[in-house]
């Protein structure tokens, strides 16, 4: 172990930053925080992604509103998962306490008070904006792997959003995609056969069954329009602070399949619109998913394949990916190496499983002369946190066992009346908030079925019809029946043949 001097300018030289930045807290060693040994993050680099870990209780939620603060401050808006509905706060300012201030005063900055701009956004029939995607806008590819497809029914995927595309038939909610399936194993058999293929019955079948356990979900809220426009997420308040939009997800906790659902959805479109940014100063978006061990637990191969695509090529958009979790080992592997930003708290051992996790924890940070990574994560205390980053040119920063500062905002969620406070004076609320149900597949196949029932119902009235006269023009009269029989006929000859004699 180094002296206190040596630490202060290891840590110093560590975390020395050119541009902007944000403070984390003071380095500590041997369990005290060094006052002005200051964990500083790059702007720069917060867009390479990170972590926020470790046991119940230990501080994550106040780590991520911290960061989160911080980053509107800065003019970055960011975007929240609130699972558990403890984040609306950040709408009101600290009321601030003594061990706060003394808690400052050790790290060696000024705590200041303050609320930060809120939207409040959901995905249920919460209040907020609502959140919503058309059928359309996922696209075939996006769909069938959320639907866990193979790969046959990945491409009668392909074949009904074609057909939809070659009609002109808009798929905007799941009854869209269900009355197009349905459509193409009925009435439009023919039609879809002739031209693109037999369709199997049976697949379809598979796919309307999990497209329901999806809706089951609640998905049919999520699917529809009016849909929402990801670069209302970056607005900047008149102060020139980013919004923070928080996501409330606390009635969808047991829904992890809607969960991903949106999660996917909303990375592929902030990938499909948002410029490339290149090498900039500051990230364009910040997003913290909490909770992030949702995403994983049900995911199929092909979906976290999708995942690590995403974020491994989205950050060239200026965009940061923060997962908040219990464990590192929530996170697939593919995953956890694309993270810059590691904050670690405390872990506990009370199993043979936590240890091996603990060992396996502590092999992800950097060697340091002034910890045993192992012993520190288990001895940590409340807001205090193992911390690694990338510098600016992209190199991991010394490990700093960090006493964390405390949230300015309001460590606690807001009233019945504050909440619907900041909901009435949303400007988003009055754009996305209006349920729009215009024609689209589903009408317009229902309309072409009803067509083509009413054209079989007269086609049937008119071959029963032509049988009939058909019957009626073979059927001969009675007599000319006798008349016209050979027995008749022969009697008449016999008569004749006498008279003639």
């Amino acid at each position: 172990m180094g002296s206190k001097e040596e630490f202060f300018s290891h840590i110093e030289k560590g975390y020395a930053t050119k541009g902007d930045f944000i403070t984390m807290g003071a380095a500590m060693l041997e369990e005290e925080a060094v006052t002005n040994a200051l964990v500083k993050i790059p702007l720069k680099t917060l867009n390479r992604h990170g972590l926020i870990a470790g046991a119940t209780g230990t501080g994550k939620t106040k780590t991520l509103q911290v960061l989160a603060e911080n980053l509107s401050d800065k003019g970055v808006p960011v975007l929240l998962m609130d699972l558990k509905g403890d984040l609306s706060g950040i709408a009101q300012p600290s009321p601030g306490h003594p061990k706060i201030d003394e808690r400052h005063e050790k790290i060696g900055i000024p705590f200041n008070a303050k609320n930060f701009p809120v939207e409040i956004l959901s995905l249920s029939e919460q209040d907020g904006v609502k959140l919503r995607a058309t059928v359309s806008e996922f696209g075939p590819t996006l769909l069938s792997r959320i639907l866990d497809l193979t790969e046959t029914q990945e491409g009668i995927m392909a074949v009904i959003f074609k057909y939809c595309d070659d009609n002109k038939l808009p798929l905007l909610d799941l009854k869209d995609l269900k009355k197009t399936l349905q459509y193409a194993t009925g009435t439009g058999k023919k039609e879809f056969t002739k031209d693109y293929g037999r369709i199997s019955t049976s697949s379809t079948g598979t796919i309307l069954r999990k497209i329901i356990e999806l809706e089951q979900q609640g998905a049919d809220l999520f699917f529809g329009e009016k849909s929402f426009d990801v670069d209302d997420l970056t607005r900047i308040d008149e102060e020139g602070r980013g919004y923070i939009n928080i996501i409330r997800l606390t009635d969808i906790q047991d829904r992890p399949k809607l969960f991903s659902t949106f999660m996917l959805s909303l990375l592929a479109e902030i990938y499909g619109t948002f410029p490339e940014q290149g090498d900039s100063d500051r990230p364009e978006l910040i997003m913290f998913i909490d909770e992030a061990h949702l995403i994983f637990k049900e995911a199929s191969k092909a979906l976290l394949d999708q995942i690590e695509s995403i974020v491994k090529l989205i950050r060239s958009k200026g965009i940061g990916l923060y997962f908040v979790t219990q464990n590192p080992t929530d996170v697939p592997n593919e995953v956890l190496a694309q993270l810059g930003l590691k904050v670690q708290h405390a872990l506990r051992a009370f199993t043979a499983r936590d240890r091996k996790a603990i060992k396996l924890t502590a092999e992800n940070y950097p060697i340091s002369e002034y910890y045993d990574t192992k012993e520190v994560l288990t001895s940590l205390g409340i807001g205090e946190a193992l911390i690694s980053a990338l510098d600016e040119k992209g190199r991991p920063t010394p490990l700093a066992a960090t006493l964390l500062r405390a949230p300015m905002s309001r460590m606690d969620v807001l009233t019945a009346n504050e909440l619907k406070n900041v909901i009435k004076g949303s400007k988003l609320v009055k754009k996305y908030n209006e349920v729009l149900d215009r024609e689209s597949a589903y009408e317009i196949l229902n309309e072409k079925i009803e067509k083509a029932e009413v054209a079989a119902a007269k086609e049937k009235i008119k071959t029963s019809t032509r049988k009939t006269a058909s019957r009626r023009s073979t059927r001969q009269n009675p007599v000319i029946k006798v008349l016209t029989s050979a027995t008749f006929i022969r009697g008449v000859l016999g008569v004749l043949k006498k008279v003639i004699r």
